[in-house]
């Protein structure tokens, strides 16, 4: 099949490619900077001749988006919500247009959607949408306002013939240098692995795997459309998350960090403390019903297999001497 990956140069799009590409599946990579074979230029924002890609493809799916590792100022929560919704605007427009319209446009969309909580998981059927919880900070609204926005471009887009899915997507942890699992090993190994806030909020992840694999389920199924969690069946509180990482590389200890600890770390890595501190427990109710079968559903099991490719990884270029 031909994908087309907008967006498709960040930790998520290099995963998804390095999979498909590996199946034997035709991939072109839409990015403001093309460097290599397969990757056509554009800006997110506008038809070009990236759009003669769109036509004849059977699968597009837009991963374009300012990073949200970053501090949420004003001008970088506007970034968010502006690419966002302006490349989910621009694929749609080049979807209607196509002669040849894809099958399906999977749109990535995000778990942070969901409320912060500790009751009860969100799934997609009895989940509440976040945005009005009390004794957060005012700011956290405006990352759910993004993903309505986002989702509600999709959704609004002109496009009869092309099946939509909005990919409520977790955390992807993957071995790859400079994503999420990355840096939580690294904090791990530097000893800073412990609970932060008390550690009682809840994390929802996904093994990069199963992404790739539900990505693959997705496109196959013509009868689904509309939101989908992607998150492993098994969110855990942040404490029992950091310390089984630990126990997966052999770290004993991990010192915990009190708010204001995390507000002082995530200045200086330049990020912010939502990404710590919000409750995201959100399960895949879709795709468990549609009959996917996670690989990795317990975050044990996880951790092992990606600390077990990074220790791989890092042996190969000694035996290779």
């Amino acid at each position: 099949m031909k994908f087309v990956l907008a967006g498709g140069t960040g930790q998520v799009g290099t995963v998804l490619k390095r999979a498909l590409s590996a199946e034997g599946h035709e991939i072109v990579v839409l990015t403001r900077r093309p460097t290599r074979p397969g990757e056509v230029a554009w800006d997110g924002r506008t038809p070009g001749p990236w759009v003669e890609a769109i036509d004849g493809s059977d699968v597009v799916v837009n991963l374009a988006g300012r990073s949200v590792s970053c501090r949420y100022t004003a001008p970088n929560l506007r970034a968010m919500m502006d690419s966002r919704v302006h490349s989910a605007c621009v694929v749609g427009e080049a979807i209607a247009a196509a002669v040849r319209p894809p099958r399906v446009w999977l749109q990535m969309s995000t778990a942070t959607i969901y409320s912060h909580r500790f009751d009860a998981p969100n799934d997609e059927a009895t989940g509440v949408i976040g945005g009005a919880e009390p004794g957060v900070p005012g700011y956290w609204a405006y990352s759910v306002d993004i993903a309505k926005a986002w989702e509600r471009e999709q959704e609004e887009a002109d496009t009869p013939r092309t099946r939509k899915v909005a990919l409520r997507s977790a955390m992807v942890m993957s071995p790859d240098r400079g994503g999420v699992f990355d840096v939580l090993l690294g904090l791990a190994r530097l000893g800073l692995g412990g609970p932060v806030a008390g550690g009682a909020q809840y994390v929802s992840w996904i093994h990069a795997d199963d992404f790739v694999r539900a990505v693959g389920f997705l496109a196959d199924r013509d009868d689904i459309t509309g939101p989908v969690n992607l998150a492993a069946p098994a969110p855990l509180p942040q404490s029992m998350l950091m310390h089984t990482l630990r126990t997966a590389w052999g770290v004993p200890l991990g010192l915990p960090a009190t708010r204001w600890m995390a507000e002082l770390g995530a200045f200086a890595l330049r990020s912010d403390t939502e990404l710590l501190l919000k409750s995201r427990r959100v399960v895949p109710g879709r795709l468990l019903d549609a009959g996917f079968l996670f690989t990795h559903p317990e975050w044990r099991g996880a951790a092992e297999d990606l600390v077990r490719q990074i220790r791989t990884r890092r042996l190969a270029p000694a035996r290779a001497r």
